[in-house]
């Protein structure tokens, strides 16, 4: 919009300010389309979301059987029983052609034991079985290592992360909260 300027702010929220820096104003700038409302702020962040994850390092990823049909990151917590329950939906994604890769975004934060809980899986000689352990309420061996999980964290807190699970798809676009594995295959259209 002419005259109108875009501040973004550390997590993802936004703010809109007149180019005299006069007014400023928060939310979400939306345009009525022709068949529907187009959020532009969610268009912004999903663009930053998209290109951001293209170069994430160290993703745990469950691939997919068979040919890869679509490709989900999903920010989790190994004491969220949400997400646990979404790890529980995993076998049926990847049969269903969907590559799952997860981040560590424990939410207690950095230093608490959920944090030593998912850098010991992350670090394990088997990370994939380490966290299927932890999601199932079993124990691992506490383990450190040069680890991607404070990377992870910080990206989803720039990103807007507020819980977990949240899925991020390829286009950018995030889901949060749990999504069974059928719903969330006919959102990604296979």
């Amino acid at each position: 919009l002419k005259g109108v300027y875009v501040l973004e702010i550390s997590g993802g929220a936004l703010f809109y300010g007149t180019d005299d820096g006069r007014y400023l104003f928060a939310g979400d700038l939306y345009e009525l389309g022709e068949h529907d409302l187009i959020n532009h702020a969610e268009v912004w962040r999903s663009a930053q979301r998209h290109r951001l994850l293209a170069s994430v390092n160290g993703p745990l990823v469950f691939p997919a059987e068979g040919p890869t049909k679509a490709v989900i990151s999903v920010f989790t917590d190994v004491d969220c029983g949400y997400c646990r329950r979404l790890h529980q939906e995993v076998p049926k994604l990847n049969q269903l052609g969907v590559e799952v890769r997860y981040l560590a975004f424990p939410r207690s934060g950095v230093g608490s034991r959920s944090y030593q809980k998912i850098v010991s899986a992350w670090c394990s000689a088997d990370p994939n079985t380490a966290i299927t352990r932890l999601k199932a309420g079993q124990t691992i061996p506490d383990i450190e290592c040069k680890n991607p999980v404070m990377a992870h964290y910080e990206l989803g807190q720039e990103l807007g992360v507020a819980g977990t699970p949240s899925i991020v798809l390829e286009d950018g676009s995030m889901l949060p909260g749990f999504v069974a594995a059928e719903d969330l295959a006919q959102r990604l259209g296979i």
